[in-house]
């Protein structure tokens, strides 16, 4: 028992310590009495319904953590989406140059550099203007008076000369031709006959296949429009052609090569590989399309109100196709399995240049995948320029599992497909292309004629662009197929090494130049 100073001790702490003192020297049961039987059970119960309401507290305030974080991911997400879009021009996406603004100008090349200095190499045979051995004109130049004495020449013995030359254009002249058809009277029975005039001569007064080709060469070759065509033929050649005249040779002469489409088209069907692309083309102020098929040496193009599968069927070419198709993977080419499909490497390399500017993330993967195609495309001209016709096996072997290696590590880096984001799925669907069209990304490295890129049909494509630049949209949906018609002729015409002012006069004649075999 504690002692009675003890106990005043703790009444001066106060009550509460007064109370614990009375239950460590009595026992609470003295004090307070036998517990309830049930109330440890309850409280228990009690304690367990706490621990249960926290633990569902704490998965709740988890939740809502990850959504927070999965929040603030997909708003970094979409803060780099803007960004990066801000940033996308024709270096990075498949955006042609002339989308590029002014103030982001860029020259970046998908080439390595070949280590050549610039200008010509050596072994590089020069051209330069030379002395023409019989002028057709000549002008003689004699001195007056001596320089030095000041003395009169007229009688002076010429010692030599020094020779300069001009070359100059003389002014164009028209020459008239007049055919003159003769009718005679029959001595025999006395009727008239009229002698016939030569093909083509069929007006009072017209102009000739040399002045109507010259019309369509700076119509459709060098892409002015009808006024200005009148205007140059005028200040050049004194033709006073009206813009209704060119119109009309431009249909003469697009009449004159049907049969030259069609052996461009059956050429086409028998080549190896072709090149397929197209872009937008603006009629009647409408939005349509011309569609082109090329190769180093044949050229068609389609001009159609649509886009797709239904134009590509009625253009022709790739339904009755069984070689090998290059393009840039859009989705209407696969309607055609009866041919062999190659992507273009130059889009891919460019979708690869967009995803190494975007993130760090997406560079680990993009950057790796954008090294490795151009090396491949070196070891294929490596041993092409050996005179190789495949690629050794090993060789062969190792890069393709790098390529597989790498799309898989870019497969594995992806966010979770639940994600939503634009990015996520703009990467996952480009990893997933390469990855499914392996063979056709690939076909470059195991057949040698098959181009790494689809350059040959965006060459052939750039004179429509410019084409609309610089004479604004056709009138007509004929009209705008004319041009392509005349377009086909000229550009496989110069492919072939003709010469596009012969090329047009031979359409104006009647007798298209024909395509020689290879």
């Amino acid at each position: 028992m504690p002692t009675s100073f003890e106990i005043y001790q703790t009444y001066l702490r106060g009550p509460a310590v007064v109370i614990r003192l009375f239950e460590q020297s009595l026992g609470t049961q003295a004090i307070y009495g036998r517990p309830d039987p049930d109330m440890q059970q309850r409280t228990i119960e009690s304690l367990s319904q706490e621990i249960e309401r926290l633990q569902h507290q704490i998965a709740h305030l988890k939740r809502e953590l990850r959504e927070t974080r999965s929040d603030n991911y997909r708003l970094q997400r979409r803060n780099t989406e803007f960004e990066a879009l801000s940033t996308k021009d024709s270096h990075n996406s498949s955006r042609p140059p002339s989308t590029d603004p002014p103030w982001r100008k860029r020259t970046r090349s998908l080439r390595r550099p070949s280590g050549k200095p610039p200008g010509g190499q050596t072994g590089h045979r020069g051209y330069t203007l030379r002395l023409t051995q019989q002028p057709q004109r000549v002008v003689k130049h004699r001195p007056a008076q001596c320089h030095h004495c000041l003395s009169p020449l007229r009688e002076g013995h010429s010692m030599g000369v020094e020779r300069r030359q001009v070359i100059d254009l003389v002014p164009a002249r028209l020459r008239v031709t007049e055919h003159r058809a003769e009718v005679v009277c029959c001595p025999s029975c006395g009727r008239r006959t009229k002698a016939a005039f030569p093909e083509g001569v069929r007006a009072s007064v017209q102009y000739g296949p040399r002045v109507i080709a010259r019309a369509l060469y700076l119509h459709d070759y060098q892409l002015l429009p009808y006024a200005r065509t009148a205007e140059a033929m005028r200040e050049l050649f004194g033709c006073a052609l009206s813009a209704g005249t060119v119109s009309t040779a431009v249909r003469h002469c697009a009449s004159e090569l049907i049969e030259t489409e069609l052996q461009i088209k059956r050429r086409l069907h028998r080549s190896a590989v072709i090149h397929a692309d197209e872009t937008g083309l603006r009629v009647e102020g409408r939005l349509h399309y011309v569609h082109v098929a090329s190769t180093a040496r044949l050229t068609h193009y389609g001009a159609d109100t649509r886009r797709g599968k239904a134009a590509i069927d009625d253009i022709g070419i790739l339904p009755q196709y069984r070689g090998t198709c290059v393009h840039d993977g859009w989705l209407s080419y696969t309607f055609y399995p009866k041919c062999r499909h190659a992507l273009c490497g130059a889009h891919i390399l460019r979708e690869l240049t967009y995803f190494t500017e975007l993130s760090e993330e997406t560079k680990a993967w993009a950057g790796p995948l954008k090294e490795l195609l151009p090396e491949m495309k070196g070891e294929t001209e490596r041993v092409c320029v050996q005179g190789g016709k495949r690629l050794d096996h090993v060789r062969l072997v190792s890069l393709t599992q790098s390529y597989d290696l790498l799309v898989a590590k870019g497969l594995r880096a992806q966010p979770p497909p639940e994600l939503p984001e634009q990015m996520c799925q703009q990467g996952r669907n480009l990893l997933l292309r390469l990855e499914r069209r392996k063979e056709e990304v690939l076909r470059f490295l195991v057949d040698f004629s098959v181009p790494f890129d689809n350059n040959q049909a965006e060459r052939d494509l750039r004179m429509i662009k410019l084409q609309q630049k610089t004479s604004g949209c056709f009138r007509t949906e004929e009209g705008a197929r004319r041009f392509c018609r005349i377009r086909s002729y000229i550009s496989t015409m110069r492919k072939h090494g003709r010469g596009t002012l012969h090329a047009l006069e031979g359409a104006c004649r009647g007798k298209p130049l024909s395509i020689r075999q290879r």
